[in-house]
């Protein structure tokens, strides 16, 4: 397979759960552990790390949050059209539990998160970040979960993602994912097969419903969106081939804020011995991007 390195995460949604991502406006919900999608568990307080949570964090007693909630399952709009909810934001709930602290999630778009959290209006970003080098640059990342790129097709399609030579394929815009298809694309030309007929989408419901109705023949996406899709998608549609290109998920917060991210990985790694973390992964079906052991700015 043509391997690149990830990079932008896409900002996805689920064709045929459109209902729970129309609304993009939820800023400023108060956030509590329970969610469309079921009662997500809920984490005591670890007072050792509650006690190294810095200052004036502590004093505020809340973690203001910004996300684009426009990417199911990890962070999305609930039926209600307004709360925020996923996997990515109940692990994080619980992590602000194991430090004694309250979530206040805000929807943001995605490429504003990151300078939010260097102005301070963040006090951090939970949106599916990839680890990289140009992020790592902004601000600390504390990796929390693993994902990659992952096809899928209509059910019963012989499709090969290493093979997709003048197939049609969807794919969302501005992504790590409409990189690679290009070069795919590219490596296909130079082979003197027939280019690969790219139509990139806005939104990421857009690409999975034009394969659902036929209008495309493919698409990839990162792993655990995929995988929700095709869940949702009630048969409609399968995954093909293996996830390839993993790469860590991380929390981002202030560059100066060293000794926050520290006690934040130290708060996953709780949450990973106490089991809270694998029930929450499990609950919302992502539990291939399970990670063991939690770091501050791990190389990307």
């Amino acid at each position: 397979m043509f391997r690149i390195t990830p990079g932008r995460r896409a900002i996805l949604g689920v064709a045929v759960a459109a209902a729970l991502t129309v609304s993009l406006s939820a800023c400023g919900e108060e956030s509590d552990t329970s969610t469309g999608a079921g009662t997500a568990p809920s984490a005591a307080a670890d007072t050792s790390l509650a006690d190294k949570v810095p200052a004036d964090i502590k004093a505020a007693g809340k973690l203001v949050v910004g996300t684009d909630s426009t990417y199911a399952p990890s962070e999305f709009i609930d039926t209600d059209g307004k709360t925020v909810i996923g996997f990515d934001v109940d692990l994080f709930n619980a992590v602000g539990q194991k430090l004694g602290l309250t979530t206040e999630w805000q929807s943001a778009t995605f490429d504003s998160i990151i300078p939010g959290v260097s102005t301070g209006k963040y006090t951090v970003g939970v949106s599916s970040f990839t680890i990289n080098p140009d992020r790592l640059k902004e601000v600390n990342m504390i990796s929390y979960f693993s994902a990659g790129t992952q096809w899928a097709a209509k059910t019963g399609s012989t499709l090969n993602p290493d093979d997709a030579c003048g197939k049609k394929i969807a794919v969302q815009t501005a992504t790590v994912q409409a990189d690679d298809i290009a070069e795919r694309s590219k490596k296909c030309t130079e082979a003197g097969k027939p280019k690969i007929t790219i139509d990139q989408y806005q939104k990421q419901s857009d690409a999975t419903n034009a394969v659902v109705t036929g209008k495309d023949e493919a698409m990839l996406a990162d792993s655990p969106i995929v995988a929700y899709a095709v869940k949702q998608t009630n048969g409609q549609l399968a995954l093909l081939g293996d996830i390839y290109d993993s790469a860590p998920y991380g929390y981002a917060v202030d560059k100066k804020q060293t000794e926050f991210a520290d006690v934040i990985a130290e708060a996953v790694k709780a949450l990973i011995a106490d089991g809270t973390y694998k029930t929450i992964l499990d609950k919302w079906g992502v539990g291939a991007g399970a990670i063991t052991a939690p770091a501050v700015n791990p190389a990307a």
